[in-house]
């Protein structure tokens, strides 16, 4: 992995230019293309921001991200860069606009890279239902990177960029994140635009940040937040000024402990991690306190019910009349392109989501999850008046193999068990690396506040990698 902070002494010692650090990162793309992280690679567009760079930097004159090499989720819009959604169905489609986050990632120097690969529409948790094939993990080919966003972790994790976006609807950031042994931040939603954010479920999903380190993310943070007219969900809140105060941790906090019974059907090495994560909080201030869920086990059902409703939604517009792939020949066409343009995943989601809308089942499923999700929002709340964060694990498991569990979608679907309760209650948490499972490969932790409470995740990870 790199980092812009080793970057940017480099530049200063005249030890490389801009243009020069982006050439051996094209470079070290084009070596690693069996990892099959990038959808689409942008040279010429990259090198032309980096000879702006290496100006900006002659001048004496450098913007906040000057140079830095940002990797971008293939389902975030770039204007002239295809954004596909890992999907037959905009397999060809270019954006006519910057998202918001891109947008600003521009206006301060960064250097973006390319698009990387993804879960098809972001549903998956493997990156395995990619329309161009599924993303290696660069620390073992044999296993998944995780996902949805496992080839911006992936991108990270093998040294292509300094910095990815990812978009994290049930824990797409912070999975991969731990998969791959990187920093994966999910903010509090609304805290960065959706904007250009292409829809899969529209009250969950935020665009989050894969980085090597709190120093990048929270650099990255604090340019891409704040408020947006062009999104009515975005909060009217200023941007963060995270970077500046990282290493400003308060000398005591509290934190909040699991019950075994929560981390019971958690493997060894993740048991292990997180008793000894415990106890290095308690070393940097940290006052334990055990906190209960009021019911666990709505988690997962209430998550599907709501997403897959929302994606049911979000989907229809791809009907293959205004843009994306449309099936030739004779016969219903919308139908067919439906059918033919998106993947098993997409149509299994599409095909749920639908029936828990449909006449007579609205009530019995969508309007129940509905109540649901306010007794898991009210339950946050009551925990973040005993305790300042949370302490979680971010995965079940270590990473598992490719194959292993794409046959099997319920066994899928909950690897997402510790991550889909920070979406549907809104409030940010940040995976961090937690050292090796047995088989050599990483395992993540989380950790969990009240909204916009960003700066304190940070701060704590910050202290903990030390």
């Amino acid at each position: 992995m790199i980092n812009y902070g080793d970057f940017l002494k480099k530049i200063q010692n005249k030890e490389t230019t801009c243009v020069d650090f982006t050439n051996e990162i094209l470079d070290k793309i084009e070596k690693n293309k069996h990892l099959n992280i990038f959808i689409s690679v942008c040279k010429e567009k990259a090198l032309a921001q980096a000879s702006e760079s290496d100006k900006r930097f002659s001048d004496g004159n450098p913007r906040k991200l000057e140079g830095m090499i940002v990797a971008i989720k293939d389902n975030i819009s770039t204007k002239g860069i295809r954004t596909t959604c890992a999907s037959r169905m905009l397999e060809n489609f270019e954006p006519i606009y910057d998202a918001t986050a891109v947008e600003r990632l521009i206006a301060e120097g960064a250097v973006i890279i390319g698009k990387t690969n993804l879960d098809e529409f972001a549903m998956g948790s493997s990156n395995e239902t990619s329309y161009f094939g599924n993303v290696l993990n660069p620390l073992n080919t044999e296993y998944t990177p995780g996902g949805s966003s496992g080839g911006s972790a992936a991108a990270v994790a093998a040294g292509l960029c300094h910095v990815a976006l990812g978009s994290d609807t049930g824990g797409s950031v912070r999975q991969p994140a731990a998969f791959c042994g990187t920093i994966g931040l999910k903010p509090t939603y609304g805290r960065i635009s959706r904007w250009g954010l292409v829809a899969f479920a529209s009250s969950l999903d935020q665009i989050g940040i894969l980085a090597s380190d709190t120093a990048d993310t929270a650099r990255v943070l604090d340019v891409i937040s704040g408020a947006d007219t062009k999104d009515s969900t975005c909060a009217n809140v200023p941007p963060s000024h995270t970077f500046d105060n990282l290493h400003k941790l308060r000398e005591k906090f509290a934190f909040g402990v699991v019950s075994d019974e929560l981390l019971n059907n958690c493997s060894e090495d993740i048991v292990r991690a997180y008793s000894y994560y415990v106890d290095k909080l308690k070393s940097i201030g940290g006052e334990p306190k055990e906190i209960s869920f009021t019911n666990p086990s709505i988690w997962i059902p209430t998550y599907y019910i709501l997403a897959t409703a929302e994606a049911s939604s979000n989907l229809s517009r791809y009907d293959g009349v205004r843009y994306g792939f449309r099936a030739e020949g004779e016969g219903d066409f919308v139908a067919r392109t439906r059918s033919e343009g998106f993947g098993m995943e997409v149509k299994r989601r599409i095909m749920l989501g639908t029936f828990v809308l449909s006449s007579g089942y609205y009530d019995a499923y969508y309007t129940k999850a509905q109540k649901a999700r306010r007794l898991i929002y009210n339950d946050y709340n009551r925990i973040f008046k005993e305790v300042d964060v949370l302490l979680m694990p971010t995965t079940p498991t270590p990473p598992f193999k490719i194959g292993e569990k794409i046959n099997d979608p319920i066994a899928m679907y909950y690897s997402d068990f510790f991550t889909i309760s920070a979406n549907l209650a809104a409030i940010p948490a940040l995976s961090f690396p937690a050292g090796t499972a047995a088989n050599g490969l990483p395992i993540g932790l989380q950790l969990q506040s009240k909204h916009f409470d960003e700066h304190l995740l940070l701060q704590l990870t910050n202290a903990l990698s030390k």
